[in-house]
């Protein structure tokens, strides 16, 4: 190798090392300036401040005083109205739904002689929509199929009648009366809801107590009845909590046609084009019908819902 080819190799060396160094030196200069852009405590805030929420002086549940002096029910009460004030998405959702359905509920459980407070039950199980949960529990309020069955709700394979929102909360009326009157006290039935009749009552006779406050309770009942009580606090005052719906925020049941059915049908899509209506609203409008036909047996007649055109 004569000295030309040398002085090239060494240049060539040379430029390369100069190259890492500056791209070396660049990134850490840009990694500076980003991590002092992120993480500069004295740049101003551009949200607004985060809201507190002062406990009501004083709550009821079903006429029923919560012991709101009591350290532990306080800062659940707390807990669950911060979580659900705060999940935004959800609550809104819940507010505009609610028009839909809260009517009906509460005609229904005040002809049946429920206090109207059993309302927000419904939201804690279900949100107010026709769900399923890893159990099995279905629709509204939550029945498994044979305490759905129990309480006169007819479960087939063609009618499941925990997604009717009308009967399946007519159902729920017979389980609460029953349950008060194993319990006496409304915020009693309330809890048993969630775990059972037979599993709250053996926590009270295990625990020497039958005040739903003082008893030591797994983790999901014990939120339950404070997740009831939040939905309550949060719908009575929405402004306070940052909600300010107006009425064309809203969600409405359009106006129904009723149609008496006492004969099989073969196809529920052809059936609704016959009634001037479509599959997607016959189903939309009554998720009872859980089969693409329907066998009438053992009744006389169901009655379907379709909007009116």
């Amino acid at each position: 190798m004569n000295k030309t080819h040398l002085y090239l190799l060494y240049s060539l060396l040379i430029l390369c090392w100069a190259l890492l160094i500056f791209n070396l030196v660049k990134s850490s200069s840009i990694s500076s300036s980003t991590a002092a852009v992120a993480y500069d405590p004295t740049l101003p805030s551009s949200g607004e401040p985060v809201a507190l929420f002062r406990l009501p002086d004083s709550l009821t549940f079903a006429g029923e005083e919560v012991p709101l002096s009591t350290p532990d029910v306080k800062e659940r009460l707390d807990r669950e109205i911060y979580v659900n004030a705060y999940w935004h998405s959800n609550m809104i959702m819940l507010m505009k739904r609610s028009t839909k359905f809260l009517p009906e509920i509460e005609k229904i459980l005040a002809e049946n002689g429920i206090p109207d407070d059993f309302k927000y039950l419904a939201i804690a199980e279900s949100a107010l929509m026709n769900v399923t949960s890893p159990a099995g529990a279905r629709g509204f309020w939550q029945f498994m199929r044979d305490t759905g069955r129990e309480f006169g709700l007819e479960i087939t394979g063609d009618v499941d009648e925990r997604y009717h929102m009308e009967k399946a909360t007519i159902a729920a009326t017979k389980y609460l009366k029953e349950a008060h009157e194993k319990f006496g006290d409304w915020t009693s039935v309330a809890a048993s809801y969630n775990m059972g009749q037979t599993g709250f009552s053996r926590r009270q006779n295990q625990q020497l107590s039958q005040n739903y406050y003082d008893l030591y309770l797994n983790e999901e009942t014990s939120r339950y009845m404070f997740r009831i009580l939040a939905f309550k606090v949060i719908f009575e005052n929405p402004s306070k909590y940052g909600f300010n719906l107006t009425e064309e925020d809203f969600y409405y049941l359009p106006e129904f046609k009723e149609v008496k059915v006492q004969e099989d049908i073969k196809d529920l899509a052809s059936w609704a084009r016959q009634q001037d209506s479509n599959y997607k609203s016959l189903k939309l409008y009554n998720p009872w019908l859980r089969d693409r036909k329907l066998k009438v047996k053992n009744r006389d007649s169901y009655i379907i819902r379709l909007p009116l055109s």
